[in-house]
């Protein structure tokens, strides 16, 4: 069966102010994407699943899938308001996703084996894609979630959104809280929850990048999960239903195990416009490495 890799693609970018996923990026033009294709395919991963929107569709297959396609097996999945479980229906006044955790449901039609979940507009690094590459591969019946330091994911800009975990001695994970508000504090961080309270976090702290490896059995409860999250907040135009909150429930419940897998490899996203200088600096520095070429796609 291929490894397969679903690439979250469809989201709306508002604080970036655009489709961020397709912004040229690395020295030959790259996008995030593109070294993240890059990685997986060198750690053997075989399948490329994209989640996009259909209003995106045209551009998306032009800039980034037709360039895939002649490498990789190349699939699409469409996450659209409407797509929601039977007796549910988009409240009037929702213009926002409704979250990654749906993202990944829109890809269940495509996906009977193994499979990553990556964002798009994120940069993890050779190692991270290897190690959940090898774990996807060892027939291990345990979800796994790649382990990132909270303070080496941080925007200079602004707030960030991270799943920040709790680990116990054995490496499974016991808890992962989504919090969407975290910033920079010195060398530590701060997250400040919906009712405007803020606590200090020390920066050490385990954090999800929505980098997962899982199983074709996450579909029906992660569908189960989707349906309460709309009997409970589905009026909320804000509300959203994250791959973190998800997944804590599985584990909190025994549904599931999830091994967290660490890396050692330096994180980059682009959160913000100005994030993007620093995020082609530090590829740059990796170029000079040698750890990329200049141009991934000769």
């Amino acid at each position: 069966m291929p490894e397969t890799l679903v690439i979250l693609a469809a989201g709306m970018g508002s604080r970036y102010g655009g489709l961020k996923q397709l912004d040229p990026i690395g020295p030959g033009g790259e996008t995030l994407m593109d070294y993240s294709v890059y990685d997986a395919l060198r750690a053997g991963f075989s399948k490329l699943v994209f989640v996009i929107r259909y209003d995106m569709e045209a551009q998306f297959k032009s800039t980034i899938g037709q360039k895939f396609e002649r490498r990789v097996q190349v699939q699409y999945a469409y996450q659209e308001l409407e797509h929601l479980p039977a007796g549910f229906s988009v409240p009037a006044g929702r213009a926002k996703p409704w979250g990654t955790g749906h993202a990944v449901l829109a890809a269940a039609e495509v996906i009977q084996e193994p499979f990553a979940v990556i964002n798009a507009d994120d940069f993890y690094g050779s190692t991270s894609f290897r190690t959940l590459g090898e774990q996807l591969r060892s027939g291990d019946p345990d979800y796994a979630m790649v382990g990132f330091v909270l303070r080496n994911t941080l925007s200079e800009f602004g707030s960030v959104a991270r799943g920040v975990g709790r680990v116990n001695a054995e490496g499974f994970l016991e808890n992962v809280t989504e919090m969407t508000r975290i910033e920079k504090d010195g060398d530590r961080a701060r997250h400040t929850d919906a009712a405007g309270q803020t606590r200090p976090l020390s920066g050490d702290e385990v954090v999800s990048l929505n980098m997962w490896g899982f199983l074709p059995s996450l579909f029906p409860r992660l569908k189960e999960e989707f349906s309460e999250f709309l009997r409970q907040h589905g009026n909320d135009p804000k509300a959203e239903f994250y791959i973190p909150t998800a997944v804590n429930k599985m584990v909190q419940t025994g549904q599931a195990r999830v091994k967290v897998l660490r890396t050692p490899d330096r994180w980059f996203g682009i959160t913000y416009r100005q994030d993007r200088d620093s995020v082609l600096a530090g590829l740059n520095e990796l170029i000079d490495r040698g750890e990329y070429p200049a141009r991934l796609w000769p």
